[in-house]
């Protein structure tokens, strides 16, 4: 009988932690190219705008971006080679995640490597980019939303560091969070994305989860 009881108190202590984990999203790997060369770039980008010398991130922060393209494949290839196409030899942008407008989402590198997305932010920042926003038309799916709000609740439980979520126009807003670090003189951007309206739907579905929004 006390075995019973024992046995009963187990599987329901499993089952009630079960029910409090966040299933993983589905998602695809779909790696850009990653090697030495671009690890001693991603080196050289972490001293000269942050004074670090790391290439991996300990995340704080979700970034939420939109790609000003058609295509998950036009952004990937955008992201995929090691260096910048403007010919200035240094690490070329890209983002951990890309979310397709089906809700389909690509996770380009591993969550914990430095990616170049968010002047100021990458050196604590894991970035999802979404498929949209071409000539900065707020335009991002419903889907997208959905596949937004899952894969930061992942990423949220996975990594508890994470403390803030905020899309790219936000970048001079969330400099309160105290993340903010940038070394070289003048160099920012302005940005749309991905949208007021794409934010909302962020923070009133993550209220009460722990995550800080703008």
């Amino acid at each position: 009988m006390v075995l019973k009881f024992l046995l009963a108190t187990v599987i329901a202590q499993v089952l009630m932690f079960a029910s409090n984990v966040t299933a993983a999203p589905h998602i695809v790997d779909k790696p850009v190219l990653w090697n030495d060369y671009r690890e001693q770039l991603t080196l050289e980008y972490a001293e000269t705008h942050y004074g670090k010398s790391i290439t991996t991130i300990e995340p704080r922060a979700v970034v939420v971006h939109w790609t000003a393209g058609p295509t998950w494949e036009s952004a990937y290839y955008t992201f995929y080679d090691e260096t910048r196409a403007d010919g200035s030899g240094t690490v070329n942008v890209s983002s951990q995640f890309i979310v397709d407008r089906d809700g389909t989402i690509y996770r380009t590198m591993p969550e914990n490597k430095l990616a170049r997305h968010v002047i100021g932010y990458n050196w604590c920042a894991i970035g999802i980019e979404n498929v949209g926003g071409e000539g900065n038309v707020k335009d991002l799916t419903d889907e997208q939303l959905q596949a937004n709000i899952e894969l930061i609740r992942y990423l949220h439980e996975k990594y508890p560091t994470i403390e803030y979520v905020f899309g790219h126009y936000q970048q001079v807003a969330a400099r309160e969070s105290g993340l903010y670090i940038e070394h070289v003189d003048g160099y920012y951007s302005i940005k749309a994305d991905p949208g007021e309206i794409f934010m909302r739907g962020l923070r009133e579905a993550l209220e009460g989860e722990g995550l800080k929004f703008f």
